[in-house]
């Protein structure tokens, strides 16, 4: 009896000592305007697992077994983060009092996390998009600079691609295996339910993933998050869509342990900032969570978003200068309606289940299942045994004329012999008819009528040699992972999470519209006899409407990512360490046997197998309470995109000769001062990819000579980058100081020097050597000297200075100023080889490739610099317990014009015929330029109820 006696005082002052070890936080949670309770506001502790929500009064009452000074986040969706320094000593209870949250109605900024360029969209044939900044909603100055006013001429955090920075939702990976990035469409008109999100910058520590060099995006959809009301929201504005409106509801937790939140909303255009841009999408969302218990709750997410915009064109400067900045080909009229020819249509809905499970007060287990499903279609004009359909198509234009030369002399190039007569009539023909004509299209498709007298009396149809198609991509992904979070100590943590997914992706060629014929030929029209067919197995089929023709293949793909995270937090210095792994499994299946390629184009590829691991770490003193230093460092190997790994997918199942993992290192050091007044980030960083591949397509004039192996100078081909090194390094600058109660200023710099820092590979696919016969299909070109070269498409550097006041009576008025520079020209590496300078025929170097002459034609082209004045203001009322936000803005007040970046066309393969073409002060194959938008507005009304 003694010993139980004993046992239970033990067992007694355990659990005595053990109660004793913490500090209980309450308070009050309050709206700043109404000073009404809010309910279901997020309270933790930084970098821990602590969290608790608030009751329907408003209060809360947080738990912490850490020890020192902690830093408590308030938030909720629809207000401000407020973030409080506390100190935590164990055994005291401390009443924090009211603290007030205010209102987010700034944040009705346009597309926020889903604003798109149309300069962005790179890869027509790609299932998911760049955009010109991931971090996109982070309350850094500096992060709000490049989102909302450097992003108008592309500017990259950091000049890093978004496959650089993973996208997260509810804990999930949602950058795409095909290409490494996100499919932004996915997301399109959800801003009101988005807003819930989480960021780490660069190499910095995430709670969830092991992240990328650009950072982390976490967006979180669980239902009791969400802020209780309704809300309705109309927008207009001037560049993708014209009308926007959207409607949000949110239940919060009720008595059953039920929440849920839903969406629906529209945008739409009859014409956007660009000639013939039409735009069509929808919008869906909902959230509903089932509390189980005190620790365990389960989330459905679930959202669908058609779209359906029409593209606009890259033009060359002589296309610019006959028409206008606003100019796009892809479009004509038909029966009086502008009718586009390229048009993406993105319909991908997204299924999640996530298990929230709070094991114990140190330990949470977060777990999801994700499908989604859908198609990408990107449609175009496909024709046979007719003229190109293409207004600018380079024999359509005058520079065809003005930019002849007579045939070689021997070695030396022939006279130059302009047709200035043929020239002036192109253009006037291209004047009055600068558009796609669909009329002539149809009428090609169709055959005369004619009756016994010999009149025709009408037209019926025929074959068609015209058509509209669409390259479709139809994803079918299953995804399934879990994450750990433990609170090991009150100085020490553990992340850790497991993520598996698998990708079918069908691509496929797909016939939408047969333009009034009967049926279109499945074969390719420049070859003939077997090589013409598409598939040996189905030969000379006529295709129609909602057919499949031209190429037909299966993705599988399938990778594994596991991750491991230490973090420890002490009174002066702060610190972790991370580690990943990854296998990845790649895979080619081909559902036609093409005639060029009968023998590697039907059935499964090899499989492509990937295994890498990435480590990191950071390091923070704390100098003061307003001041910390902080250094990030992170290196990793990359398998490379799917898209890259086979060289010529649609017709066969070859993998990039030599390919390898990408090489990628980083890190940065960052010094910050908080203080009421003044907030201020600056940052370095160095950045270095290594053994990137590349893979793209084009016609080419001149590239192989007449020899055994190469049966004609002129040829499209496959061309194939491989070593590829990208070096990044820069500092980035943001200030922001509250001069008064009212008046707050701006500054943000970004100064950087992104370069290509290796000569990569070329190698040249001519697919025609196997139409013929031959066995050499892939030549290697050796180097392209492309070292020091910018990295092109985006401002490497950019400025902007702000002035913000904000009056007591809830409104506010903004202006920026911004400048940007140092954005330079895609140049085509082909014309960076040794082979460029050697004339095909003969196999010696042209006579006129000097080295002068070769620096002036080869230099990369810098556009100029761009200086944007961008204005907002908003004003916010409360009526009757109803708020109405109301938010407008001018972005390019000045409608300045601009370039946003640009490519090189390889087609002029030779130096002679480059520097002829350049010569003629008129050349039919100068680069391709996207411009930007001139002066654009966005009104935006918001009401909750």
């Amino acid at each position: 009896m003694g010993k139980t006696h004993t046992l239970l005082i033990i067992l007694l002052s355990f659990k005595v000592a053990f109660a004793q070890q913490k500090t209980i936080f309450s308070g009050v949670v309050m709206d700043a305007k109404t000073q009404n309770p809010l309910e279901n506001v997020v309270v933790s502790i930084q970098n821990s697992t602590i969290t608790q929500l608030t009751t329907k009064n408003g209060k809360f009452e947080l738990h912490s077994s850490i020890k020192g000074e902690q830093l408590l986040l308030l938030h909720s969706q629809g207000y401000k983060d407020l973030l409080l320094k506390v100190q935590s000593n164990f055994e005291q209870q401390v009443n924090l009092g009211i603290l007030q949250l205010e209102d987010r109605f700034t944040d009705e900024t346009p597309g926020a996390l889903i604003s798109l360029l149309e300069s962005d969209l790179t890869g027509d044939n790609s299932s998911s998009e760049m955009t010109s900044g991931l971090l996109q909603s982070s309350k850094d100055a500096f992060m709000q600079a490049s989102a909302f006013n450097w992003g108008q001429a592309r500017f990259r955090v950091r000049g890093l691609d978004s496959e650089n920075g993973t996208m997260m939702l509810n804990g999930m990976v949602m950058n795409k295996i095909y290409d490494g990035r996100s499919q932004w469409s996915n997301w399109g008109g959800l801003n009101n339910v988005l807003r819930n999100q989480e960021f780490s910058v660069g190499a910095a520590a995430s709670n969830y993933t092991f992240g990328g060099i650009l950072g982390t995006q976490q967006i979180f959809t669980r239902a009791s998050m969400y802020r209780k009301g309704t809300q309705i929201t109309f927008s207009g504005n001037n560049t993708a869509y014209n009308l926007r409106a959207i409607g949000t509801y949110a239940s919060g937790m009720n008595a059953s342990g039920w929440a849920f939140a839903i969406l629906a909303g529209k945008r739409w255009s009859g014409e956007g900032y660009f000639e013939g841009t039409n735009f069509d999408a929808e919008s869906f969302f909902i959230s509903i969570e089932k509390k189980l218990n005190k620790r365990q709750s389960l989330n459905f997410t679930g959202f669908y978003t058609p779209s359906t915009r029409a593209k606009n064109s890259a033009n060359t400067n002589e296309v610019t200068q006959l028409t206008n900045e606003k100019y796009n080909s892809y479009w004509g009229f038909q029966n009086g309606e502008k009718r586009n020819a390229r048009i993406k249509k993105v319909e991908e809905p997204l299924l999640m289940l996530n298990h929230y499970f709070k094991i114990d007060e140190k330990t949470n287990l977060n777990s999801s299942v994700m499908y989604q499903f859908g198609k990408v279609g990107n449609s175009n004009i496909d024709y046979q045994r007719v003229n190109s359909p293409d207004p600018v198509y380079y024999r359509k234009l005058p520079s065809y004329y003005s930019s002849l030369y007579a045939k070689d002399n021997g070695e030396f190039s022939g006279e130059f012999t302009p047709d200035y007569e043929n020239a002036e009539k192109s253009k006037a023909l291209f004047l009055e008819k600068p558009q796609i004509e669909w009329d002539v299209m149809y009428r090609a498709n169709q055959r005369s009528v004619i009756n016994s007298n010999g009149v025709t009396t009408g037209y019926e149809a025929a074959q068609s040699h015209y058509v509209l198609y669409e390259d479709r991509t139809d994803d079918k992904t299953l995804a399934a992972n879990s994450n750990l979070n433990i609170q090991l100590s009150e100085n020490s943590a553990f992340d850790g999470g497991i993520t598996f997914r698998n990708l079918k992706s069908h691509q496929f060629q797909y016939l939408l519209d047969l333009l009034g014929g009967q049926y279109f030929e499945d074969i390719d029209a420049f070859y003939t006899g077997n090589e013409a067919q598409s598939d040996l197995q189905n030969p000379n089929r006529q295709v129609k409407e909602g057919d499949v023709y031209g190429y037909n293949y299966n993705f599988i793909a399938t990778t594994i990512d596991a991750f491991t995270q230490f973090r420890f937090s002490y009174k002066k210095v702060d610190f972790y360490l991370g580690q990943s792994y990854s296998v990845s499994n790649y895979q080619r299946e081909g559902l036609y046997q093409n005639g060029i390629y009968p023998t590697s184009s039907l059935g499964k590829s090899q499989k492509v197998d990937f295994e890498n691991f990435g480590f990191k770490g950071g390091f923070t003193y704390k100098i003061s309470g307003k001041q910390w230093l902080f250094f990030n460092g992170m290196h990793l190997t990359r398998a490379p995109s799917l898209r890259n790994t086979f060289s010529n997918s649609r017709l066969n199942n070859s993998v990039v000769n030599g390919i390898e993992n990408e090489n990628i290192s980083s890190a940065e050091g960052n010094y910050v001062f908080h203080s009421p007044r003044l907030k201020m980030r600056f940052t370095g960083y160095y950045t270095l990819i290594k053994n990137t591949t590349k893979t793209s397509f084009f016609y080419a004039e001149g590239i192989f000579d007449r020899g055994a192996s190469y049966n004609s100078t002129d040829a499209f081909v496959s061309q194939t980058l491989t070593h590829l090194d990208k070096k990044n390094i820069g500092t980035e600058l943001s200030f922001e100081y509250q001069i008064s109660l009212t008046l707050k200023t701006t500054l943000s710099a970004a100064y950087g020097n992104y370069t290509y820092n290796s000569n990569p590979n070329v190698s040249i696919t001519n697919d025609a050597n196997a139409a013929k016969g031959d066995t050499q299909l892939t030549f290697d070109f050796g180097e392209s000297y492309l070292k020091n070269y910018k990295q092109p498409g985006m401002p490497q550097q950019a400025y902007s200075f702000g002035l913000e006041y904000r009056d007591p009576k809830y409104w506010w008025l903004a202006a920026n100023i911004n400048y940007m520079t140092e954005s330079y020209i895609d140049v085509s590496p082909i014309a960076r080889t040794a082979r460029f300078y050697k004339n095909s025929i003969s196999g010696l170097v042209f006579p006129e490739a000097t080295e002068e002459r070769a620096a002036a034609l080869l230099k990369q082209e810098k556009f100029d610099p761009i200086s944007l004045l961008n204005v907002s203001g908003g004003k916010s009322w409360r009526i009757s317990r109803k708020y109405i936000g109301l938010f407008a803005s001018v972005n390019n007040v000045l409608d300045l014009t601009y370039k946003t970046g640009g490519f090189e066309q390889a087609r002029n393969a030779n130096f002679r015929a480059l520097n002829q073409d350049v010569s003629s002060g008129t050349p039919s194959f100068g680069p391709k330029y996207f411009y930007g938008y001139g002066r654009t507005y966005f009104v935006n009304l918001t009401v909750s109820l």
